[in-house]
């Protein structure tokens, strides 16, 4: 008489990624400390209150970290299919940007988009959007885009071959032209960067891939020869101290920034370039007054982190693909590509490895529409291994339970 099968033990509960978590958080933390020291000036001149800046920042994280939890609880599979909705309205919102009366001018850029009681740089939403679209698009065009075959299992022509190729680039194309308008010549750079990695990651053509890198390099070189204040920060680049009190100001001071603070920092809430010397101190050039109060070793610290929260992400990525989920693969590789992109530029404008441009350090930086944009990619991307993990604990209890079950 054979034995009835075993009750079914519950499911335990499957925590989030707890690297990823740690790595965002700690970058968070950071961050606080880093905006609320580098803009204690900036708050007190400009609204007499010191800490009016850190109250907002936190206000910021809180807000982000809310909508984060609403991105994580949401399955994959709707983000997928909203791909090409969210698509549109992030196009939308650049252009109302160019809308004078909508959108925000300030330092001869016009980024933002006035909402009443907050602003939101459509940009950042812009970064979000592509990469759930490009995900979801790589998750249905694979075989086009890999030139394997069509859909209908022949042979791939030519017109499919570059039809695929193509269409992903005409999106990401109007999105930098977009860009180009307001002018925000730093998001169209990594907008371009993330939109071809991603699909080179996704296994384009080589020959495909090479052609599009090439014509978007040409398309930045002459986004850069298209304005003169671009050539000037070009040339200040190459020889900052040539003029230091104008074109060379910025770069030149976040280079004494950095001078000061030298192995071990002046210690944090001491820096004397966020005393109005350094423009900019709480956002762009964070990094350069983190330097300066924590020295070379903390500096290396937030390298470290972001090095570890972008192979976090492209791990997540292999073991995603390796199991099939080919559109949570893709989001976490556009995730570790807009991470690597942006605090790579921002570092290396602040450290005269790149030519100054107004990005933001990832999850550090001053500014609410940043913290939302980035904590919603790795919202996304923990949902997406968390699932994962959940399946995979889910198809071991049922195998046994089966075995159990059969003997």
């Amino acid at each position: 008489m054979s034995r009835a099968a075993p009750a079914a033990a519950p499911v335990r509960a499957v925590a989030p990624d707890s690297r990823l978590a740690l790595a965002a958080l700690a970058l968070l933390l950071i961050g606080f400390f880093a905006v609320g020291s580098a803009s204690v000036e900036y708050a007190a001149e400009r609204y007499g209150d010191a800490f009016r800046i850190s109250v907002r920042h936190l206000q910021h994280i809180a807000a982000a970290l809310a909508a984060a939890a609403v991105v994580f609880a949401v399955p994959p599979v709707f983000w997928r299919r909203a791909g090409g909705w969210l698509l549109l309205l992030s196009l939308a919102l650049l252009a109302l940007v160019l809308v004078p009366g909508l959108g925000i001018e300030s330092n001869g850029s016009r980024r933002w988009l006035d909402l009443g009681p907050v602003s939101v740089q459509a940009s950042e939403f812009a970064k979000w959007a592509l990469i759930v679209y490009l995900a979801g698009y790589l998750h249905r065009r694979e075989e086009w885009v890999r030139g394997r075959g069509s859909a209908k299992g022949g042979r791939q022509s030519w017109r499919e071959g570059w039809r695929g190729f193509a269409a992903p680039l005409a999106v990401v194309a109007a999105m930098a032209l977009l860009l180009a308008l307001e002018p925000d010549f730093g998001a169209a750079a990594v907008i371009l960067g993330t939109a071809l990695g991603m699909l080179f990651l996704g296994g384009v053509r080589l020959s495909r891939f090479l052609l599009a890198l090439l014509g978007g390099a040409a398309a930045l070189a002459a986004l850069l020869a298209s304005a003169p204040y671009r050539v000037q920060r070009l040339t200040a680049f190459f020889d900052p101290w040539a003029d230091p009190f104008d074109s060379g100001y910025q770069l030149t001071q976040s280079l004494i920034a950095f001078g000061r603070g030298g192995w071990t920092g002046v210690g944090l809430g001491n820096s004397v370039q966020k005393l109005s010397y350094l423009p900019e101190a709480h956002t762009d050039f964070v990094f350069a007054i983190w330097a300066e109060e924590t020295g070379c070793l903390g500096a290396l610290a937030v390298i470290g982190l972001f090095a570890a929260l972008v192979l976090r992400l492209l791990g997540i990525a292999r073991r995603r693909l390796e199991a099939g989920d080919r559109f949570g693969a893709h989001v976490c590789n556009g995730a570790a590509l807009v991470f690597a992109a942006q605090s790579f530029i921002n570092m290396g404008a602040c450290t005269g490895l790149l030519p100054t441009k107004g990005l933001t350090l990832p999850l550090i930086s001053y500014g609410g529409s940043s913290l939302f944009a980035c904590l919603g990619m790795l919202a996304l991307a923990c949902r997406v291994e968390w699932q994962g993990r959940c399946e995979r604990r889910g198809g071991r209890q049922r195998e046994r339970r089966y075995n159990e079950g059969a003997r």
